[in-house]
């Protein structure tokens, strides 16, 4: 895989994938239209954040590239990819369980605190991809 050039883009399956670690300044794209929200990004190679209809759905640190991110509400699955260990967090359902996968093997579940609020860390060595899913309990 490979960090997207043009910051944010719709994939052909209907998706979305994002970010650029490899960025040495942050840039930002505003008023990406997908499935009637607006999308703004902000990446580079400290942080990647997305947000929808200015409030948060995104957020590693350090910057990653997410490929295939996709969420109907009970699921949310991504591939992510980066140059280093990085901290996600998304925003869900305020106090709700979750089952969280990573490279399909069941990590735990966890729990949203009172803002939604999920945090994960994953292991990003040679800028190899992981696969994410995270499946309301």
């Amino acid at each position: 895989m490979a960090v997207i050039e043009e910051l944010i883009r719709e994939e052909e399956n209907g998706s979305l994938s994002f970010g650029n670690y490899e960025l040495a300044e942050k840039t930002k794209k505003d008023g990406f239209d997908y499935n009637g929200d607006s999308y703004k990004i902000k990446t580079f190679n400290e942080i990647t954040k997305l947000e929808k209809n200015g409030l948060f759905v995104y957020e590693s640190v350090p910057g990653t590239t997410v490929h295939g991110f996709m969420t109907n509400g009970e699921k949310v699955i991504m591939s992510v990819e980066g140059d280093r260990d990085a901290q996600i967090t998304l925003e869900l359902e305020p106090e709700t369980e979750y089952k969280v996968f990573v490279n399909d093997v069941n990590v735990g579940k966890m729990k949203t605190n009172l803002g939604g609020k999920l945090v994960l860390s994953v292991e990003l060595e040679n800028k190899e991809s992981v696969n994410i899913s995270i499946e309301k309990n």
